[in-house]
């Protein structure tokens, strides 16, 4: 049987949601092991002088408890 824990976090990028996505789930999997999967719950961007400046994204990441 295994347990799995669910975390929120919160990442962004001056790329894209896409790259928002990536390092967030990177930089967790540096002291979070087991992941297997992440949901992104909520995308918002910055926008300053009428463009977009930085894509943010909250995301629930699901880890398989040792």
């Amino acid at each position: 049987m295994s347990v799995a824990k669910i975390i929120e976090l919160s990442s962004e990028s001056t790329k894209s949601f896409e790259d928002a996505i990536t390092q967030g789930i990177a930089r967790a999997a540096k002291t979070i092991h087991g992941i297997k999967s992440a949901w992104v719950k909520e995308q918002r961007v910055v926008v300053e002088q009428g463009k977009v400046t930085l894509y943010r994204v909250d995301l629930k990441v699901t880890f398989v408890l040792d």
